[in-house]
């Protein structure tokens, strides 16, 4: 691999630190090499903490080095206040001579901004390293931003022979069809992004809490379809271990097409990734308007007589992996 590819894989490596915490600031990665030795790394702090470059400004010893170094990002340096300066003012107060990027940041408020303002400055500014695989780390941010929408990832899980519940249950709870080792890898989902969206019936026939549980981590905003608002404010969806968000007639037009009103309230709240949970009606609607990105459905090894089936979808698969008694198979909506 060459030298430049190397040390921006370094940084998408140390920037997923930040998975979840960020929002609605990009998760960057910084790395500062001098004479071929990596002498400072850091990636972006919580949302109002440091940007990337200046944790790994900060992380050098010696600053006297970072005359004579290269700083490597994994998106453009930022050129305009926010919570925090802008990042492209420090390296060139620090006079760090190279700056090489994995891929410009198209948000208006800096594209190509904070590169002009480097080169302006003496900066040797290389662009477009390991691009598609920075741009796809910044998924997110790049949607958000890009399609005016959250990142969509649909999940479900599903029996042996198709269907998402049985016809029949006899408490108001999920039927698991996956094992423990697949609820935990649901619940870190769970804290990597910011919210997730269940559907009325679901609410009604599972009462789920929609928090974390099973991993350490943040809970995600909880977004709730309730038409008429006469969902039971009893329900756990409502407890205060979370924000949570109603969806309703108020806020969207029920005869029309819901997926992409549903997207616009979210956008309107900053909600720049969300999970949906189901039920299966909810989530055939993103199908149908085709409005996602990634969808990540388990396969169990139960069947059952009857009930409410999976749905149905066209993407690409880009990952199947056993856990223990469960298949789970990932999608893009390419």
């Amino acid at each position: 691999m060459h030298t430049h590819e190397h040390y921006i894989k370094r940084c998408i490596e140390i920037a997923k630190n930040g998975l979840g915490n960020t929002r609605p600031n990009p998760m960057v990665g910084a790395v500062i090499v001098n004479n071929h030795k990596i002498i400072g790394e850091g990636f972006t702090s919580p949302y109002g903490g440091n940007h990337a470059e200046v944790n790994a400004i900060n992380s050098v010893e010696n600053k006297a080095l970072l005359k004579t170094s290269t700083i490597y990002v994994t998106l453009e340096p930022c050129s305009h206040y926010g919570k925090t300066p802008p990042c492209s003012d420090l390296i060139i107060k620090n006079q760090i001579p190279n700056v090489v990027i994995g891929c410009i940041d198209d948000n208006e408020q800096v594209a190509g901004k904070g590169i002009a303002k480097l080169k302006n400055a003496g900066c040797k500014v290389t662009v477009g390293i390991l691009e598609e695989a920075c741009k796809k780390h910044h998924k997110r941010f790049f949607t958000f931003h890009n399609k005016r929408r959250p990142y969509i990832i649909l999940k479900w899980a599903e029996t042996q022979n198709g269907y998402l519940s049985p016809e029949k249950k006899d408490e108001q709870k999920p039927v698991w069809i996956t094992n423990t080792y697949s609820r935990q890898l649901v619940h870190k989902w769970r804290t990597e992004e910011q919210a997730i969206l269940i559907g009325t019936k679901t609410a009604l026939d599972d009462n789920p809490s929609l928090t974390v549980r099973d991993w350490t981590g943040n809970n995600p905003t909880r977004i709730v379809i309730d038409r008429e608002e006469k969902l039971p404010k009893t329900l756990a969806v409502f407890n205060n271990q979370a924000e949570t968000i109603s969806i309703s007639n108020k806020n969207i037009d029920f005869s029309k097409p819901l997926a992409q009103q549903i997207c616009k309230v979210l956008f309107e709240n900053q909600i720049n990734s969300v999970i949906i949970e189901g039920g299966a009606k909810t989530l055939q609607t993103f199908i149908d308007e085709n409005i996602w990105d990634e969808a990540r459905i388990f396969k169990g090894p139960v069947s059952f007589i009857s009930g409410t089936k999976a749905p149905k979808l066209d993407g690409k698969l880009t990952s199947e992996e056993k856990i223990m008694t469960n298949t789970l198979k990932i999608y893009s909506n390419d």
